[in-house]
């Protein structure tokens, strides 16, 4: 029989992933424990003027999709008015069938407008219109929308010199009810050969309170300013390699390195690999004494566009998936750390489909310590949080690994209105489960499999990053 699109069954194709979605999954809670968002529009609550500002600024899923529907660029990132780019963007909806945007826009659209006629330039004024007149009312604003998604943390992702004045603010202001937690993300103080290095070691040093004259003092910089993370509940570090190196390099071999840059020369590349090996191995020891989480993101060529990175900066929509060569250097790392003073917990992120198989199988060699699923294979990210790049992600990591102690899905999002992402997930995660089920490859038991949903749903992330706490 032919089902309707976006029916309460949406992606649901047997009994069991009916039942276990609806009765399991649907109500847990989210823990949203890597995003974008911006801690000051929590603090103060902001409103969004209409639906481009939320749905359309700093989106560049949506960017990329409008130019390849050949929009001009004013109309999406230029100084065209805010209906005009929505009416382009309506314009590219109906070429995106396959491409998650038609399932994320249209689950955005019913989950929190009500709104179920598919996005055209046919039904483009009145969506713009009903939108807006919603998105006017107080029970719009950046926190409403939170609650409203049923998010119970939300982890930021903030630079070391970050003064985490708007993560105060929030945990001070006792009717929220939502934490709102840091992410330490020391990509400034790993990019040693980047432009603007010397002078984020000088913010470094004004929000530490103390003079960085070397490589030790930058070290005891960052220690510091980790510790301060830390009492403001930050729970997360994060990082991106671009793609994992190794170099063996000793404390005072970095420290040369350090002195060179500082004092205005360029590192060679073996440089660069040496230092940012000595300072993940000092920073992992850190996060594991502090019981933190390591996020590595990796498989990502940045900035492929030079004209428009001149233009427009980083983050835009002009970053691509990377076929790098890392499972050695990527396994060499992890094991220094874990030498050092015994690895943290860590999730492994990989933007290359690929090397799913590599990366689940290089984290089952750096399991133990009584942690359950301490090394985690992380969800599908960025060009994979689809249909197939989801499905693929968690096949793998049943078949190498344990999905029954995955840590589940998460964001990565600038927007309010993307925790349809979770609900796109769980129905996915209950399909996959469902037809095993189906298919005699999995238990028949709705508790034993509904619990595991929920696990994956929810308490697994609760127990691993101690929010409850």
């Amino acid at each position: 029989m032919k089902k309707k699109f976006m029916d309460e069954d949406f992606l649901l194709q047997n009994e069991t992933a009916v039942t276990l979605y609806h009765e399991y999954a649907a109500k847990m809670p989210i823990i949203d424990y890597h995003c974008h968002l911006d801690p000051k529009e929590i603090a103060e609550n902001k409103k969004f003027r209409n639906i481009t500002e939320i749905w359309l600024g700093g989106d560049h899923y949506k960017w990329r999709a409008m130019r390849i529907n050949g929009v001009e660029e004013r109309y999406i990132t230029g100084d065209a008015d805010d209906r005009e780019k929505f009416m382009k963007w309506a314009e590219t909806m109906p070429y995106c069938i396959g491409n998650p945007l038609y399932h994320w826009t249209h689950l955005e659209l019913r989950r929190y407008f009500g709104i179920e006629e598919l996005l055209s330039p046919e039904t483009a004024g009145y969506i713009w219109n009903k939108c807006n007149d919603m998105l006017a009312d107080d029970s719009f604003s950046a926190r409403e929308l939170i609650k409203r998604s049923n998010v119970e943390v939300i982890c930021t992702t903030d630079d070391p010199a970050d003064t985490l004045e708007y993560h105060e603010k929030i945990a001070a202001d006792g009717e929220f009810g939502v934490k709102v937690l840091p992410t330490f993300r020391p990509d400034m103080a790993l990019n040693i050969d980047r432009q603007g290095f010397a002078q984020w070691v000088a913010k470094l040093e004004k929000a530490a309170g103390k003079k960085i004259n070397d490589y030790y003092a930058f070290r005891d910089a960052l220690a510091d300013r980790m510790a301060y993370f830390s009492s403001r509940g930050c729970r997360l570090s994060d990082h991106s390699l671009e793609p994992p190196e190794y170099a063996e390099c000793s404390d005072e071999e970095a420290a040369v390195i350090f002195e060179k840059v500082m004092s205005g020369g360029i590192p060679e590349a073996e440089e660069v690999s040496k230092y940012r090996t000595n300072l993940l191995v000092f920073l992992g020891a850190r996060y594991s004494e502090l019981g933190w989480v390591m996020q590595l993101h990796m498989g990502c060529m940045r900035n492929n566009n030079t004209r428009r990175f001149r233009q427009l900066g980083p983050d835009t929509g002009f970053d691509a998936i990377d076929d790098a060569v890392f499972a050695r250097p990527l396994a060499r790392l992890l094991d220094r750390i874990d030498s050092a003073a015994g690895i943290p917990k860590t999730i492994l992120y990989c933007l290359n489909p690929a090397a799913n198989e590599v990366v689940s199988v290089i984290a089952g060699c750096f399991q133990g310590g009584g942690i359950p699923g301490k090394i985690q294979f992380g969800s599908a990210w960025w060009f994979n949080d689809h249909l197939d790049g989801m499905k693929r992600q968690m096949t793998v990591l049943a078949s190498t690994g344990l999905l029954g102690r995955f840590v589940g899905m998460l964001t990565d999002s600038r927007s309010f209105l993307s925790y349809t992402r979770h609900e796109y997930f769980r129905r996915i995660l209950c399909n996959i489960l469902g037809e095993w089920a189906e298919n005699g490859e999995a238990p028949s038991d709705t508790a034993l499999l509904g619990k595991m949903v929920q696990d994956i749903c929810y308490y697994n992330a609760r127990d691993y990053f101690g929010t409850n706490g």
